[in-house]
């Protein structure tokens, strides 16, 4: 069991939360992941490593509240506890010789963006943050990229906060005015990653983007997460989750990520009215 010591709603969708597993913390890098179970009964939850502490053993989590097992996970409590907490798992993120980076997040990809951000600043690499959110009241983790960022650029599609306009305009506008990178990190939904990568081919500009497919084991043993890059099937547990965005066929990604959409929402729905029968 795995004791919850800090709990923070972010905002009304999205949870960070740091989980008491010292084994873990031990051996976490940013791009890793973990897969933990709310109960016995409970559905795998694959999560990206969003920080960690190796003196105190904790790993950080942020979350969205988007179906019925992390409508279950957003229940629990500080002082409680989880069930199961494995990892890490996958590819830590290549971080090493790069000298100048735009790292680039969208909406709750910012929780995996910000730890890849942090360790390049700490590495002497020069950090240009591009992060999108819909609205003012989905913006997260700004302090938290302002401190590890020489350039922060906060996009709102509604323009409520910071620039109005789109990550990829934000990026545009970096790369015309002069700004040479050496390799731009996306992190976010798949359609923003992929008119990121389509922007970035044309200026030659590598690209990794970090890939969250449906998984289920996370040791490419089921093959739920597998994606199609260069031509060639990868597992993004076990060959990722970063991957060559001007390889990726994002349009299968896509197509595959919703095929559950529907069972979800009904799942998400069942258990709300449980938890609301319980309440009252």
């Amino acid at each position: 069991m795995y004791r919850i010591v800090m709990k923070k709603n972010l905002n009304p969708t999205v949870t960070m939360m740091k989980i008491d597993a010292e084994a873990v913390a031990k051996k976490a890098e940013p791009g890793q992941f973990i897969i933990l179970r709310v109960d016995e009964n409970g559905e795998r939850i694959p999560l990206t490593v969003a920080d960690f502490d190796r003196e105190a053993g904790t790993v950080t989590i942020i979350f969205q509240i988007v179906g019925a097992a992390t409508q279950k996970l957003n229940q629990k409590k500080e002082g409680e506890y989880i069930c199961d907490f494995v990892g890490p798992l996958g590819v830590a993120s290549h971080t090493e010789g790069l000298k100048k980076v735009a790292v680039v997040g969208g909406g709750v990809g910012c929780a995996i963006a910000f730890p890849i951000a942090k360790k390049l600043h700490l590495q002497g690499c020069e950090v240009h943050s591009v992060v999108g959110f819909r609205n003012k009241d989905l913006v997260i983790l700004e302090d938290e990229f302002k401190g590890v960022s020489d350039k922060l650029k906060m996009m709102t599609d509604d323009g409520s906060y910071g620039e109005k306009g789109l990550v990829t305009n934000a990026l545009k506008e970096l790369i015309d005015s002069g700004e040479k990178y050496d390799e731009v990190i996306a992190i976010g939904p798949l359609i923003m990653m992929k008119f990121v990568c389509a922007l970035t081919k044309e200026y030659g500009i590598k690209t990794v983007v970090s890939m969250n497919p449906i998984m289920i084991d996370g040791t490419g043993m089921c093959g739920g997460c597998r994606l199609t890059v260069g031509g060639q099937t990868k597992f993004a547990c076990v060959d990722g989750p970063d991957f060559d965005g001007h390889q990726v066929d994002f349009d299968e990604a896509m197509e595959r990520s919703n095929m559950y959409k529907d069972f979800e929402r009904r799942r998400h729905e069942e258990i709300c009215n449980l938890l609301n029968k319980e309440v009252n």
